[in-house]
């Protein structure tokens, strides 16, 4: 691979800590979610701070295909379901769910869209054969 970009983030005290990048720009708690024993979901946690980096990187290979694609549609919007669970041998393991809403085009061609964008999104490619993965796809305008 050639790099094209770095960015460090450091956590202290993991689930019920502190994660900071080394540019400062983000530097926030996080707490155990409600779900897995934490007191509220008041606090980002790291399934969240991953949904919101897949769905912003998806949306941005979307729109790179929709561009080279010379497609006009509407605004897109991907929407990011992220879950954590227990795997078999014991550990935890992640599964993603993407929604991609592409307005002004057929469900078909929307589709096809969200299947390329799948391609190339680095998320994408990071957790392929890694994490189950479901695309699903609205073209609501």
């Amino acid at each position: 691979m050639k790099t094209l970009y770095t960015i460090a983030a450091t956590a202290t005290n993991g689930r019920n800590g502190q994660v900071k990048s080394e540019n400062g720009v983000l530097d926030l708690e996080v707490r155990m979610p409600k779900a897995l024993g934490g007191l509220n979901d008041d606090y980002a946690n790291p399934e969240m701070l991953f949904a919101a980096g897949y769905s912003a990187c998806f949306d941005s290979a979307l729109n790179l295909i929709i561009k080279k694609s010379k497609i006009e549609t509407g605004t897109t919007t991907v929407t990011a379901h992220v879950s954590i669970g227990q795997i078999e041998n014991g550990g935890f393991g992640l599964a993603a769910e993407l929604h991609a809403n592409i307005p002004g085009i057929s469900l078909d061609q929307a589709q096809s869209l969200i299947d390329q964008a799948h391609q190339i999104c680095p998320y994408s490619n990071a957790t392929r054969g890694n994490i189950e993965v479901k695309l699903t796809v609205s073209n609501n305008d």
